[in-house]
């Protein structure tokens, strides 16, 4: 874990860091299934997956923005926290045995409108599989400590 004390002044739009990869299992669908009583038949049968377009069982989306930002947790700044996530985008299916990767960029920085201690950074998520395929996009936004608080925010 590494930690780094940023300020909402200090956050530079563009700026990108990206993941090592990490294999979907069957244990992490099976498992993200009984967390959230999702045993839809997209997920855990395989043989009516066979007559479906996909063909094969597919990860729950839910399961892949979960591990996504599990996967981007690994730098602290504790000036931020999570504020929520905006526009997640299921693009493709992710399939057991699929590895995922994800570049996190700074798309944008505002005002908080309701504290003047704080701004708001949005970090695109953009999930790939090991084709370098988009398979999931999402704005993640995070609260962050301003150094000099502004006059007024309204």
């Amino acid at each position: 874990m590494n930690i780094q004390e940023i300020y909402f002044e200090e956050y530079g739009e563009g700026l990108q860091r990206s993941t090592m990869g990490r294999t979907i299992t069957e244990a992490d669908i099976v498992i993200h299934a009984g967390q959230t009583g999702d045993f839809y038949p997209h997920h855990m049968d395989e043989a009516w997956c066979r007559t479906q377009p996909f063909g094969r069982r597919i990860a729950h989306g839910t399961l892949i923005l979960s591990i996504a930002a599990g996967m981007t947790a690994g730098d602290i700044n504790p000036r931020a926290i999570s504020y929520g996530y905006d526009r997640v985008r299921f693009i493709r299916p992710v399939f057991l045995g699929d590895t995922i990767r994800v570049t996190a960029t700074i798309r944008e920085k505002r005002e908080d409108k309701k504290r003047p201690t704080h701004g708001i950074v949005v970090e695109m998520l953009e999930v790939l599989n090991q084709e370098q395929k988009l398979v999931l996009a999402a704005e993640h936004l995070y609260l962050v400590d301003r150094k000099t608080p502004v006059a007024s925010v309204i």
